[in-house]
């Protein structure tokens, strides 16, 4: 399928990877053709992402030897800001004919802080500014402590992707977030038809999860719900999503020029074989949409997706059944999502604390 009729929908296409590879051309899907022909029209990153880029690429070699004297974390931030720069500028001209809803590349903070609004906050504006450019997204995780940190950075004009979001009542959270700093960027007197924002919804991880479970208990309704809670959970989001930018009070900041917080739907790899390899791309299409995707999951739907229109209308009373059924065969959402939470900030720390050791030790 053509990735153009997923556009026509209203939901953007991302792709979940960056490396010097991708900007260069050395790698077999570069990012410049992607650009041109494939309908990729943004771009994320994430601290694993990072690590798998530069723990054993010889592209960075030079630049690593060039940093000699600076600590290891000065040269990390470099590698990294390089790269984002040059994938914004890559990404310019879409970002100026979307009027800034595409063409964007998205950059986290260091996820040791996700449990620190003010390092957060002191992260992500330097972050906006060593990149210096408008299509940057900052990256922050939707902890509680990222919650506050979302607010002021919105109100200072920073641009954020709000990530690891697994649960409504988060999502609720960040919403509020956003918009309480769309008020205060608005009390500052900063332009708000320049501030974006996307909400990073994980998909995948949520079927991960809760799958085993199913499959242990074995019965007739656990065997019917398989691979129904991510997408389930999806579709709620979306609907919290219309409910709270259809609101009156939002809509007075919209007057003003707010742009909605689109949501983005992260973590759409199909890990179990036994599920179509497009499920989280095709069954998630819906007007102020984003899709960020694998490279793996992009080649999928281009080679044979087949496109289904808008795939979330409609579907909300079905959605809130599988969740009805799920607290029936005792799983807490609540619980998993919880831990999703953690186990998503931990992992990404830990390859933040990995991507460390190999640059330190490319500098001895």
């Amino acid at each position: 399928m053509q990735i153009s009729e997923l556009a026509k929908a209203g939901c953007s296409v991302w792709l979940d990877d960056l490396s010097r590879a991708k900007l260069t051309g050395s790698d077999a899907h570069s990012l410049p053709p992607r650009i041109k022909n494939s309908g990729v029209v943004g771009v994320t990153t994430n601290p694993a992402i990072f690590k798998a880029a530069i723990s054993d690429a010889t592209e960075y070699s030079a630049d690593i030897a060039a940093l000699s004297g600076k600590s290891v974390e000065e040269v990390i931030t470099k590698l990294t800001t390089d790269d984002v720069r040059i994938a914004c500028d890559l990404f310019t001209d879409i970002y100026r004919t979307s009027n800034g809803f595409d063409g964007r590349v998205s950059i986290e903070v260091d996820p040791r802080s996700a449990h620190d609004t003010a390092a957060t906050v002191r992260e992500g504006k330097a972050l906006w500014q060593i990149i210096a450019r408008p299509n940057v997204l900052i990256k922050v995780p939707a902890t509680l402590a990222g919650l506050p940190a979302i607010t002021e950075l919105i109100g200072a004009g920073v641009s954020v992707n709000v990530t690891l979001i697994f649960s409504i009542e988060r999502y609720s959270q960040v919403i509020e977030a956003y918009i309480a700093g769309i008020e205060l960027a608005d009390k500052n007197g900063v332009d708000l038809t320049q501030i974006h924002s996307v909400a990073s919804f994980f998909i995948s991880r949520l079927d991960t999860a809760i799958d085993p479970i199913l499959k242990a208990d074995g019965g007739v309704l656990a065997h019917s719900l398989l691979g129904a809670a991510a997408i389930a959970n999806a579709h709620l989001a979306y609907e919290k999503f219309e409910q709270e930018f259809a609101a009156d009070h939002w809509n007075l900041l919209a007057a003003k020029g707010a742009n909605v917080q689109r949501p983005l739907w992260a973590s759409t790899g199909v890990k179990d074989p036994a599920y179509d390899d497009t499920r989280y791309v095709l069954e998630l299409v819906a007007p102020n949409t984003v899709n960020t995707m694998p490279q793996s999951t992009l080649d999928a739907v281009i080679d044979h997706g087949v496109f289904k229109g808008n795939s979330i209308a409609g579907k909300y009373e079905e959605a809130r059944i599988v969740f009805t059924q799920l607290a029936e065969l005792g799983i807490s959402i609540d619980k998993v999502t919880a831990d999703l939470e953690s186990d998503g900030v931990k992992k990404f720390a830990d390859a933040w604390i990995e991507l460390l050791a190999s640059v330190k030790g490319a500098m001895a």
